[in-house]
C-alpha cells in the first residue's frame, strides 16, 4: 500500500471518529450541546436574525449532527470501497461543516475555549477541517 493511500485511510477514519463520537452529544441533547447551541442561538437572536440554532432552527444540533453523519459515511464508504468521488464529497462536506464551527468559535460569544475545555473542541474542528481539505486535495484529478 502506498503512502498516499495510507494517508487517505488515516484522514478518513479520523474525520469519521471525531464526527461519530460527537453524535451522542448532539442527538441526546447533552448539557455540552445545550450550552454550545444555546450560546449560538442567543447570539443570533440578539442580532435580530431569529433562532437559527434552536432545536427547530436551520442550524440545529440535529441538522449539524446529521450532516456530520453523512460526511462520515461518505468518507468511510469512499475510502474502503475505493470510491474517489464519495471520499472527495465527504472531505469537502467535513471541511464545510468545520468552516462554520471554526467561524463560530472565533467570531461569536462561544469563543475558542468552551466550558473550560482548553480549546479542545476548537482544535478538533481545525484538525477535521485540515483533514477534509487534505482529502479533497489528495483526490483531485491529476492534470492531463
Amino acid at each position: 500500500m502506498d503512502k498516499k493511500r495510507i494517508l487517505i485511510i488515516v484522514l478518513s477514519i479520523f474525520i469519521a471518529f471525531v464526527f461519530i463520537q460527537s453524535l451522542f452529544f448532539k442527538f441526546t441533547d447533552a448539557p455540552e450541546t445545550q450550552h454550545i447551541f444555546g450560546t449560538l442561538n442567543d447570539w443570533t437572536v440578539s442580532l435580530g436574525v431569529g433562532s437559527l440554532f434552536a432545536k427547530n432552527g436551520i442550524f440545529s444540533q440535529y441538522i449539524i449532527g446529521s450532516a456530520e453523519l453523512v460526511a462520515s459515511v461518505l468518507v468511510l464508504i469512499g475510502v474502503f470501497a475505493r470510491k474517489r468521488l464519495l471520499s472527495l464529497g465527504g472531505g469537502l462536506l467535513a471541511t464545510a461543516i468545520m468552516t462554520g464551527a471554526i467561524t463560530f468559535h472565533l467570531f461569536t460569544p462561544l469563543g475558542v475555549e468552551v466550558q473550560g475545555d482548553g480549546g479542545t473542541l476548537f482544535i478538533m474542528a481545525c484538525l477535521v477541517w485540515l483533514s477534509g481539505l487534505t482529502l479533497a486535495v489528495l483526490h483531485r484529478r491529476p492534470a492531463s
